[in-house]
């Protein structure tokens, strides 16, 4: 196990803050992109704990405590690993256990959550500097701006963008659906498509008017086990099944986590879900996958 530095690193978090980190050998990684990112620096050994939403790699939650869902985290439980360093994205919470963490005398980093190609490379870099691995961080970076750069080019070559609506979940028979500022409208965005609910931000119940003026040609969801949305279940509502990706019988659904995660893998999820969009144009590999640069930074 790395040693502590002999000179605190500083950086600047989501929340504005300067946090000045001594010891980055004992961290609790909240938020799945963050572990996976960790993970792909090769910086395992130093994770003492994460929580629910870590779920990959896979082996995370098996061989490291939870702390619980990123949401409803208690301070207590966190406090009592003695960590060093506490990384959680921006929408964690609730508030009042993150102004106790904030509060606690242990550095903790709030990592942004801009659902862009330039966020990715962001929290990449952050994560990284926070834990003491710059140049293994660089390097990450690297890979993931070169995945991008690519997928950018296959997105070039999208003519008509597809209109596509992402659903949460159904409450009361009402669709859940994603708005601008949110981690769906960051992949359809990436994916060369069009967010069919571009009216407001974040995640909204929506009645059978909208759903009809939103005309979406695609409909897309996530894989979640028991509690999974199928073509079936959308389609044969009345007002979905006027839409034209009812028409067209045009579902998808991918693992939520790959899908949303905007970590490391997000180019590879957003060129997956480009080529079931535009399988003509968005074949093909990005630069890591031959080369299995993602795990070269270790």
């Amino acid at each position: 196990m790395a040693a502590a530095r002999a000179d605190a690193e500083s950086v600047r978090d989501a929340a504005g803050r300067t946090v000045t980190i001594q010891d980055p050998r004992r961290i609790v990684s909240i938020g799945g992109a963050v572990t996976e990112i960790l993970y792909a620096l090769g910086l395992q050994e130093r994770i003492v704990a994460v929580d629910t939403t870590s779920l990959y790699p896979p082996r995370a939650l098996a061989e490291k405590p939870n702390v619980g869902y990123m949401r409803q985290l208690s301070s207590e439980g966190i406090l009592g690993l003695s960590p060093t360093l506490i990384l959680a994205p921006e929408g964690a919470g609730p508030k009042e256990t993150i102004a106790v963490l904030e509060n606690a005398g242990v550095p903790f980093v709030s990592v942004p959550d801009h659902y862009s190609a330039a966020g990715i490379v962001e929290r990449i870099r952050l994560v990284a500097r926070a834990a003491g691995a710059d140049a293994r961080g660089s390097c990450l970076a690297a890979v993931a701006e070169a995945d991008l750069a690519a997928l950018a080019q296959k997105r070039a070559r999208v003519e008509t963008p597809l209109r596509v609506m992402f659903i949460l979940s159904f409450v009361n028979d009402r669709p859940m659906v994603a708005g601008t500022e949110t981690a769906a409208d960051g992949i359809i965005r990436l994916a060369g498509a069009v967010n069919a609910v571009a009216d407001y931000r974040g995640y909204k119940a929506i009645n059978d008017e909208a759903i009809l003026a939103a005309r979406p040609d695609v409909v897309l969801a996530m894989r979640r086990g028991r509690q999974e949305l199928t073509a079936d279940d959308v389609f044969a509502r009345p007002m979905f099944s006027l839409t034209p990706a009812a028409q067209a019988k045009r579902f998808i659904a991918m693992d939520g986590h790959y899908l949303l995660g905007f970590g490391p893998r997000t180019a590879r999820a957003a060129r997956d879900l480009a080529a079931s969009l535009y399988p003509d144009v968005m074949s093909g590999e990005l630069p890591s996958e031959p080369s299995g640069a993602l795990d070269s930074c270790r």
